[in-house]
């Protein structure tokens, strides 16, 4: 029902039957980077701004627009959808995009302004109805909606699943040294890039430290995806960075192995649009089962 309301006031406006007069606005100055913390399909929302724009005043100026929290929201402070039907939102809770209006509009409208600025139609959703209407804004464009580059970042900047190398291969043993590894390719640093017309935003996670628990009640955090063991390495001698010793065996665990379950912690740094800024807290998982053995003499 909304979108048959938004087309028959679009058509209207075409026709120059609805007249609205021009209403200078300015972009909201958008900038920052979430991450969620889905081990299935880690991600990154990268968004771009441009404060301190030139001349004009915000579309309502009434305190909406994007929270601190990364979430868009009305004047009155509740949370709204960034995007809608291809706009998105103003800080009046309005919804905007471009649009290329006829002559006639433009003359209905008043005539074409003067400066630089561009056309938008802005489209405002009451309960059951949408009001839409042509509108100027001057100045520099409106910065796209969080919603906007957020999807491009997400889909580009995957995170690698985490590989997990317990070593030396096969069942471990109780007293001796397990050297914990991860592939390497599960501890890359990973980049994207997403842009509009002027604005450019790099994201980039970089992997921080990995947490293992290894399934008997100890959990042990490495600063880095550890060193893989060697054939020919003296089974009595520890890790040099990532390891761990079983002191009891797996027999009494479910199926008689140890879930081992590794969770990566990644940082994510963003720079763009004059603006830079840190997002602690993404985090990839991964898991396998192994088995401890008791054992008096190991030959390897």
């Amino acid at each position: 029902m909304l979108k048959l309301i938004r087309i028959a006031t679009v058509l209207m406006l075409a026709g120059a039957v609805l007249l609205v007069a021009p209403m200078p606005a300015q972009a909201d100055p958008f900038g920052d980077t979430r991450c969620d913390n889905n081990p299935s399909a880690p991600g990154c929302d990268v968004t771009a701004g441009n404060p301190g724009g030139g001349g004009g005043s915000n579309p309502g100026n009434g305190g909406g627009g994007r929270g601190g929290d990364g979430k868009c929201r009305n004047p009155s402070g509740e949370e709204i959808p960034c995007e809608r039907d291809g706009a998105w939102a103003g800080a009046d809770g309005c919804y905007y995009s471009p649009v290329d209006p006829s002559p006639s509009t433009i003359a209905a409208l008043g005539g074409q302004p003067a400066g630089e600025g561009g056309w938008y139609m802005r489209t405002c959703y009451g309960d059951d109805n949408a009001f839409g209407s042509v509108v100027w804004i001057a100045g520099d464009p409106p910065v796209v909606s969080p919603a906007v580059l957020a999807r491009q970042a997400r889909a580009r900047l995957d995170l690698p699943r985490v590989v997990i190398r317990m070593n030396p291969p096969g069942d471990q043993l109780v007293n001796l040294p397990a050297w914990l590894a991860l592939d390497r390719g599960s501890w890359e640093s990973r980049s994207a890039t997403a842009s509009v017309p002027g604005v450019s935003v790099t994201a980039t996670a970089r992997p921080v430290k990995a947490s293992w628990s290894m399934g008997d009640g100890v959990t042990v955090t490495c600063t880095g995806p550890g060193t893989p063991w060697a054939s020919g390495t003296n089974p009595a001698k520890a890790s040099p960075d990532c390891g761990h010793v079983y002191r009891r065996s797996s027999a009494g665990a479910p199926g008689g192995r140890f879930t081992v379950t590794v969770t990566v912690t990644w940082e994510v740094t963003w720079a763009g649009a004059g603006q830079s800024g840190t997002v602690p807290g993404l985090t990839t998982t991964g898991q396998l089962q192994t088995r401890v053995q008791e054992s008096q003499a190991v030959v390897r």
